[in-house]
């Protein structure tokens, strides 16, 4: 077998991987929705972490999720997915995800700390 034929087998094989392990929407969701409320606790940074508990079991994880129905865009390619924030009126890629592994750019803390700036001013 000549070595063009191993390489278009190796890449045809690869590509068959990617589209039966590429992350499901849940999969994105979850990681968005822990990383989010990570980022929430660490902005509002109070010195009573009990506090802070009880307001994220209250409100945190229904505001959370909320957030991430109405802002977030999934976009499937098969062979890999992308991980995309709306806010106002843009969309700006904030990670990704492939091979049952999902990615979260450092870009989603910089939006993370506009959104939480910009709610302060209101």
């Amino acid at each position: 077998m000549s070595k063009t034929r191993i390489f278009a087998l190796t890449l045809v094989a690869i590509m068959i991987a990617a589209i039966l392990t590429n992350p499901k929407r849940e999969q994105f969701e979850k990681a968005i929705e822990d990383k989010a409320k990570a980022l929430l606790v660490k902005q509002l940074d109070y010195e009573n972490k009990d506090a802070v508990q009880l307001g994220m079991s209250l409100f945190g994880d229904r505001i959370v999720k909320e957030f991430v129905q109405n802002n977030i865009i999934i976009e499937n390619y098969y062979l890999f997915s992308v991980i995309k924030i709306r806010w106002e009126g843009q969309d700006n890629p904030i990670g990704g995800g492939a091979f049952k592994t999902v990615w979260l750019s450092p870009e989603i803390d910089k939006k993370a700390d506009e959104i939480v700036g910009i709610l302060r001013r209101l």
